[in-house]
């Protein structure tokens, strides 16, 4: 059988298994999976060098389905090639008697690709549209950084590249010149409702592909000699840096091989009882026609990957603060008394470049506001720091293929552009990615710039994400917001060794130094920095300087006050009720942002204990505008440290 003929064979195979699962599930794309049938064929079962019984092999070339929803075809690639799939513990070869459990939830197959879920020939859960692309380039970038020439493909769908976050990608894999990244977009000319647009037309997305850079090749995407030589000519130029990137442009049929299914109305929708009959059948009419024989794995050699480089392994001789600062002759300004925890975390990371070679920092056109250039200065770690520009999306999911390619990535922006990438983000903790997100600038002590340069809500946000439990069994996400730079130094050293995502807001002003060298802060954790006995200050960022004025003001008053310094979301709660009971059972929560967070953490714990406390929440409860100092930002939303005085007296009853 030649080559072509057997890819027909195969690719009608997949087809076939993809109208049945669905069938089977009762839900599903079949009439996409259909689509890239013979793509998905000529990769997985010739071109790419990988190993069934080892998927995830750090050398193997990858394939990213950013159009997720045509996952069916690469489950049944998976099942005739018995792929290993399952958790640790439970590891096996998918069958195709497994198809029938698409979508069911104790199954490996989910509705879109999940690694986390038992099929890690995923490096990312893909699906939400416009990402799979940024992912693929960060898996990229970190086979780069490792000097393998491990490859990876990413198939995109037509009406997919209308997003924004694909122009940010094809941006970036040119800059950064990932010529070891194959763009593959189906132009099946199908989107959910409608046709797409004229834009996302073959000829129009070539011209696009061409203009930013691109070298375009265009095919029939079921023409097994034009898939090839295209494929072919991506791996002639994929080691070579001053080449330009490929992107294949490929005119497809969605429901191909079955004329019953094609056309508008079957997005989504399997084909089922008489329906299912007739497209079987026209299916196997394709067959007959296209080649004599049925599908057979033997006229294919899948390539194995290369030896797995020895990983260098982090060294434990990360500096302290005062060390680090010294190192940079900087050491007197601790002396002042004062210093940035957004410097502090920049500081942090030229330490950690030091001493951890997987650690790689990204930042969005920011990075001397973020102070992550601190990393960069140093020649050192300079091949590990990424430029994103100003692209925060692809940002968090480039961050995410490079996780996924065994790095530590630290995704830098200020706190308030980091909203911009929320779904990214949550992709990334589907996907199990280790990504340490760090936004500066964040809360109201902004001021002058306004509140469109205000992180208010991210708190509450990424708090709804600390609520869920990750693969690991950890939370989905910790929030750190350290209130001075001896705290984020070490918090930054903490995200670095945790192997889960992990948000930190840092501050633009120099704060009052509270703590030192020798202080240690955990995940979870918190600080009793003032002992009391009649309420509980429970205070975050730079709110913890406000709690610590108000504690003094409430002294002379007569109150005893308790302050903590809680900067960490979730936190020990067990430990918060009993402090909270030695202190009358009064509790006051102090943040610099809008409602939602950590009094909202602090009230769920309350309440579960189903002991009489009572609390009351101090966040910003109105749209600030501008001022010209913290001080006055603080007074405008009702946060200063007489305001933190009126609240206690009010909650305990005492006159002011």
């Amino acid at each position: 059988m030649s080559f072509e003929a057997a890819v027909h064979a195969q690719a009608i195979e997949i087809d076939r298994l993809s109208l049945e699962m669905t069938a089977a599930s009762g839900t599903g794309h079949p009439t996409s999976a259909m689509s890239i049938g013979h793509i998905v064929t000529t990769l997985m079962f010739s071109t790419m060098r990988w190993s069934p019984d080892y998927p995830n092999y750090p050398t193997s070339d990858r394939l990213v389905l950013s159009e997720g929803h045509a996952v069916p075809a690469v489950y049944a690639a998976m099942a005739t090639l018995g792929v290993m799939v399952g958790k640790e513990g439970d590891r096996r070869k998918l069958t195709t008697d497994d198809l029938s459990t698409l979508r069911e939830w104790k199954s490996v197959l989910d509705g879109h690709p999940n690694p986390m879920e038992g099929v890690d020939f995923f490096d990312a859960a893909t699906g939400s549209l416009g990402q799979g692309l940024s992912v693929a380039a960060g898996v990229a970038k970190a086979a780069r950084l490792d000097g393998t020439d491990r490859r990876v493909f990413c198939i995109c769908g037509d009406g997919e590249v209308r997003e924004g976050q694909i122009a940010e990608a094809m941006d970036f894999i040119v800059d950064h010149q990932l010529t070891n990244v194959c763009t593959i977009v189906n132009c099946n000319e199908y989107g959910q409702a409608d046709r797409v647009s004229g834009q996302q037309s073959p000829t129009v997305l070539a011209a696009k592909f061409a203009a930013y850079g691109f070298e375009v090749i265009s095919i029939d995407g079921h023409a097994p000699d034009q898939i090839k030589d295209a494929l072919d000519r991506f791996t002639a130029i994929s080691a070579d840096t001053n080449a330009k990137p490929v992107a294949i442009i490929a005119t497809t049929v969605k429901g191909w091989g079955c004329p019953s299914l094609q056309g508008g109305g079957w997005h989504g929708k399997p084909a089922t009882g008489d329906a299912l009959e007739k497209a079987l059948a026209e299916l196997n009419e394709a067959r007959i026609d296209l080649t004599s024989a049925l599908a057979g794995t033997d006229q294919f050699t899948i390539e194995p990957p290369a030896q797995a480089p020895d990983r260098p392994l982090p060294s434990d001789d990360l500096l302290t603060l005062s060390e680090a600062m010294k190192d940079l002759d900087m050491e007197s300004v601790l002396h002042t008394g004062k210093f940035a925890t957004r410097r502090a975390y920049g500081v942090a990371l030229r330490a950690l470049g030091a001493t951890n070679p997987d650690v790689v920092v990204l930042d969005a056109d920011v990075s001397n506001s973020t102070f992550s250039e601190t990393f960069a200065k140093n020649k050192a770690n300079a091949d590990r720091f990424v430029e994103c520009k100003i692209a925060e999306q692809n940002m968090i999911s480039v961050g995410a293929g490079l996780s996924a390619g065994g790095k530590i990535p630290f995704c830098s922006s200020f706190a308030k552009f980091l909203t911009r990438a929320y779904d990214q983000i949550e992709m990334g903790m589907n996907s199990g990615a280790n990504l340490k997100i760090v936004g500066s600038h964040s809360g109201i002590t902004l001021a002058a710039d306004g509140p469109s340069q205000m992180s208010l809500p991210d708190v509450a946000w990424f708090r709804a994400l600390s609520l869920a439990t990750d693969h690991r069994g950890n939370p989905g996400c910790y929030i750190l917001q350290p209130a001075d730079a001896y705290a984020a130094y070490s918090l930054t050293a903490t995200m670095a060794e945790y192997e889960g995502m992990c948000y930190m807001r840092t501050l633009r002003a120099d704060t009052e130094l509270l703590y030192s060298d020798d202080h240690v802060f955990n995940l979870g954790g918190f600080e009793t920095l003032a002992q009391g006995r009649d309420i509980v200050l429970a205070a975050s960022g730079i709110m913890v300087h406000e709690g610590n004025k108000a504690v003094e003001l409430l002294d002379k008053a007569g109150v005893s006050a308790t302050l903590l310094d809680m900067y960490s979301i979730p936190f020990d709660t067990d430990k918060l009720l009993d402090i909270v009971a030695a202190n009358g059972g009064f509790v006051v929560s102090l943040e610099d942002n809008y409602g939602g967070g950590l009094g909202s953490a602090i009230a769920d714990a309350l309440m579960e204990s189903g002991d009489g406390f009572e609390l009351a929440q101090m966040y910003v409860d109105r749209i600030p505008k501008s001022a010209k100092t913290p001080d006055e930002m603080l007074q405008m939303c009702g946060l200063t440290a007489q305001d933190i005085v009126n609240k206690v007296m009010a909650l305990l009853g005492v006159p002011v």
